[in-house]
């Protein structure tokens, strides 16, 4: 089982008429798993890594950080890592996580999911205000 990540992924051109290739590269696929599963309720954050975290410090938005893509003999497989909120069901907002981030990936590029595999990494607490 030959496992690599894929610089680009290319489709077919929807239509009876071939007009070319249609190639997506890696980056995208990321953007658009990271925004599916930003927008689930309890979702806190996104993991990321320094390189990222100083980019957002900047005041620019990674919106693919915390998500890996990998081309194999079974198909594409995406491993969302990511911090949830304090109270809510993990099992629960990780299928909602599995399902969003294949929905709008199969929407949006017309690619079919082998696997979402979700990783919770984190549990984000609500600070309490102090007076």
């Amino acid at each position: 089982m030959a496992e690599k990540v894929i610089p680009y992924v290319k489709m077919k051109s929807p239509g009876a008429q071939d007009l070319g290739n249609i190639e997506v590269a890696s980056e995208v696929l990321e953007i658009i798993a990271g925004i599916a599963a930003t927008d689930i309720e309890g979702v806190a954050s996104m993991r990321g890594n320094f390189a990222s975290g100083v980019v957002e410090r900047l005041g620019k938005k990674v919106h693919g950080k915390g998500i890996k893509t990998e081309l194999s003999d079974e198909g594409l497989a995406i491993d969302v890592y990511c911090v949830i909120d304090y109270g809510v069901s993990i099992p629960n907002t990780a299928k909602k996580i599995q399902e969003q981030v294949r929905q709008t990936l199969e929407t949006m590029t017309s690619l079919q999911t082998q696997e979402v595999n979700v990783h919770i990494t984190g549990i984000h607490f609500d600070n309490p205000q102090v007076d």
